[in-house]
């Protein structure tokens, strides 16, 4: 029987698992994935200091061998039942049974899908991209940025809150990181392609972080990106691939229209569905947003209703990497505290 099983292998997970390690407790990391670091593989670079996600990403890989912790992958977990005596079952994809006294949720989130904003002609037009695609492409460019049909983008649009904030989408609340991965985005376009011109499409601005607001000051006073306060509404290609897009202007309340050889749509974060699955099989009560419900926002944030499971980073809500890091710190010490207390 183990101490902690951490459900996740992303920096919420890796971070957890560090930390109660060197608190002298053992643990094991279930990844779903074939390799460690969730959506850190993803990114090129992180807000607000535009640092290389790869060096997070190395720092954690480092860490988890020196410690020599113990981390399965391409494994899911299928169901988690606590057992009389307190100890919990946990059963796994690859027919592992695991069974330990502490489990950490750090199963994080998923990107929306933006093919269910069909207006918005994501897998439909060429040109059409999410800030995920967008942040691929830079991770692995080489030469000259071009769009997906090749061409040297002249104008860029980035249209705020896709899947977020959105009574269509069932998805009332705010994704919080959206507006400032579009301002990261835009700036790092306009070093790209400084000729261009390059348009923020935004219901509300929210530059809620510590050095956020001066980066969305940079973006317009030293990159001149444009932001429009309004809402897309609909996306037409051209003959020569370019996008004609209905936007209205909400500050002017009037429709206006917008020709971009690229468009950019800022997905939100959704849960895990499999977050979703296996705190069925638990009881683990989820919030409206069906992200896992915390036991107190205030001073019990790890905490669940399900006594001897915590959560880590964002499978709590949206969360940023410098939230998710020192949420998980915080997760380790609730950890520790109920061990203690089982003693």
């Amino acid at each position: 029987m183990i101490d902690v099983l951490i459900i996740g292998g992303g920096i919420a997970g890796l971070e957890t698992a560090c930390s109660l390690q060197d608190l002298g407790y053992e643990t094991v990391i279930v990844e779903k994935e074939k390799t460690i670091g969730g959506h850190l593989n993803d990114w090129d670079t992180l807000f607000p200091t535009h640092r290389s996600a790869a060096e997070v990403l190395e720092h954690y890989t480092e860490e988890t061998r020196k410690r020599a912790l113990t981390i399965y992958l391409n494994t899911y977990v299928i169901s988690i039942k606590k057992q009389n005596d307190g100890i919990f079952e946990v059963q796994t994809s690859r027919d592992v049974v695991f069974h330990c006294k502490s489990v950490v949720l750090a199963s994080g989130y998923q990107l929306f899908n933006a093919e269910r904003k069909e207006e918005y002609g994501y897998k439909i037009y060429d040109n059409v991209l999410t800030s995920a695609d967008l942040e691929k492409r830079l991770k692995n460019l080489q030469g000259e940025f071009t769009t997906p049909t090749g061409v040297t983008p002249k104008r860029i649009a980035f249209i705020h809150c896709v899947g977020s904030r959105d009574e269509k989408s069932g998805n009332h609340y705010c994704s919080k990181l959206c507006c400032v991965t579009a301002v990261k985005q835009a700036i790092h376009m306009k070093q790209l392609c400084p000729q261009a011109d390059v348009f923020c499409c935004y219901m509300d601005l929210r530059m809620y972080g510590p050095g956020f607001e001066e980066m969305y000051r940079e973006a317009q006073e030293k990159y001149h990106v444009q932001f429009i306060r309004g809402r897309l509404s609909e996306v037409a290609e051209n003959a020569n691939g370019s996008l004609q897009l209905k936007v209205e202007d909400t500050l002017a309340a009037r429709p206006s229209r917008l020709q971009v050889d690229m468009l950019v749509l800022m997905v939100g974060m959704e849960t895990a569905k499999s977050t979703e699955l296996f705190a069925q099989s638990c009881g683990l009560e989820c919030a409206s947003n069906r992200f896992v419900k915390t036991k107190d926002h205030h001073i019990g944030s790890n905490q669940t209703n399900v006594d001897g499971i915590f959560t880590a980073g964002a499978s709590i809500g949206p969360l940023s990497v410098f939230d998710t890091v020192n949420h998980a710190k915080s997760a380790a010490f609730a950890v520790n505290d109920y061990l203690k207390a089982m003693k």
